[in-house]
């Protein structure tokens, strides 16, 4: 691929805008838009909007951008208008793939289950699947108050769901999948000692809890590894007592490269026990308060009884705990987790990271990673209030609210390819 016309780089960020090779892609820059609940998949159908955010942020020049929690199957969704990689949703995914690549850009599918993380109103089965079983604390707020542990069936039956997935992924134009392995979902659910209790093969320590995981990234590397990038996201820490912390998935992480993972997306939090883990920062009393969603309302107030004080957002927040899996292997690694500003990316470089994911940066400025080719001071507007985390159960969808809101109407839209 070429890079687009424009100055030279800065040096001290030079390496970020170096192409950089993921199995059988290359990208022909460092820059990543991580994975985020946009909101712009009414009845499952990824609309106009979405496509239109990712091709901005495409044009602004991030190498590859990740759509996010495309469900595996339709009891893997967390919310009913969460979108399935099924043949209704091909045509509009690969609207949304050719509108990437018209700027030289990669999109990435980012695959995921829920496990016992769901609102869902019907399920085939009695109970949400887990890892273990028991009381379900997420269910406590929609109703579904019990779990039930995956036997060999169901976590064989799920594995071939993750391969099929990633083979509608490769259908529809991705040039890459990212397995969700973190934030609480089914795989994390299994990966973490909060969730997984279970006396078998499946438990235990840290590479026996990486069993099935391990299975699932085998399988999706089989389906689509020789065509398309396959990246994990996963929890550098749980950011919770009890939870996994970095030495634990530095143990990990080694299983994920002996198994022939081409990159790890490099992440933090719970979204139930620590979900300000995720953001480095809590979300501002007003944005919990205008949530339309109960279910999410009502989670959003049981979290800020137990959410950490904070004397303010901190920069580059999870770099101590992404620096002993950098330590724990030689495969490329994406550093994600405050990045505000060129110097970030240059010191994420300099650390050893071989690409850098953002995303509350690129909603609020799609082409910083432009501006950033021409500025060594560059530094993103983004204040990191998390209005955008919320916003995405609003109409139009995720948006930086600094900004403003979205227009609903492209929301309301299946993705299609026409005049932008």
């Amino acid at each position: 691929m070429t890079q687009k016309s424009g100055r030279t780089p800065p040096r001290s960020i030079e390496k970020a805008f170096s192409p950089l090779t993921l199995g059988p892609l290359t990208l022909r820059n460092r820059f990543i838009k991580s994975a985020t609940n946009e909101g712009m998949t009414p009845k499952g159908i990824p609309s106009q909007a979405l496509l239109k955010m990712h091709e901005s942020i495409a044009a602004g020049g991030a190498a590859l951008t990740t759509v996010a929690y495309c469900a595996v199957s339709p009891d893997a969704r967390t919310f009913p208008d969460q979108a399935q990689l099924d043949g209704s949703t091909l045509a509009p995914l690969r609207a949304l793939t050719d509108a990437v690549h018209r700027h030289n850009t990669a999109a990435s599918a980012q695959i995921t289950h829920g496990g016992c993380f769901t609102f869902l109103p019907e399920l085939s089965t009695k109970r949400p699947l887990s890892a273990s079983g028991g009381l379900n604390k997420v269910g406590l707020m929609s109703g579904r108050f019990f779990k039930q542990a995956m036997t060999e069936r169901d976590m064989d039956a799920c594995a071939a769901q993750f391969a099929q997935a990633a083979r509608r992924a490769r259908e529809a134009g991705f040039d890459a999948v990212e397995i969700h392995m973190g934030h609480g979902y089914l795989l994390s659910q299994f990966l973490s000692p909060l969730y997984n209790h279970r006396d078998d093969a499946y438990g235990g320590t840290a590479a026996q809890r990486a069993l099935f995981p391990l299975r699932v990234l085998r399988r999706v590397l089989d389906a689509v590894g020789r065509d398309c990038a396959v990246l994990c996201k996963i929890g550098v820490t749980e950011g919770v007592k009890g939870g996994n912390n970095a030495e634990d998935v530095a143990e990990i992480a080694p299983l994920l490269e002996a198994e022939g993972a081409h990159m790890l997306v490099l992440s933090g939090g719970m979204n139930v026990e620590s979900v300000w883990q995720l953001f480095g920062s809590p979300l501002p009393n007003e944005a919990r308060a205008n949530v339309s969603n109960p279910i999410v309302r009502l989670a959003m107030r049981l979290q800020r009884l137990t959410e950490p004080r904070f004397d303010g957002f901190r920069e580059m927040y999870l770099l101590e705990h992404s620096r002993k899996v950098r330590e724990a292997v030689t495969l490329p690694l994406a550093y994600l987790g405050g990045v505000r500003s060129a110097a970030n990316i240059a010191q994420a470089m300099d650390e050893g990271f071989d690409a850098v994911a953002m995303a509350r940066a690129l909603l609020y400025e799609p082409d910083f990673v432009e501006r950033m080719k021409r500025d060594a001071e560059a530094k993103s507007g983004c204040t990191s209030c998390n209005r955008c985390v919320v916003s995405m159960y609003t109409p139009g969808g995720t948006a930086c609210l600094l900004q403003g809101e979205n227009d609903p109407a492209p929301n309301r839209i299946a993705a299609h390819i026409g005049t932008t």
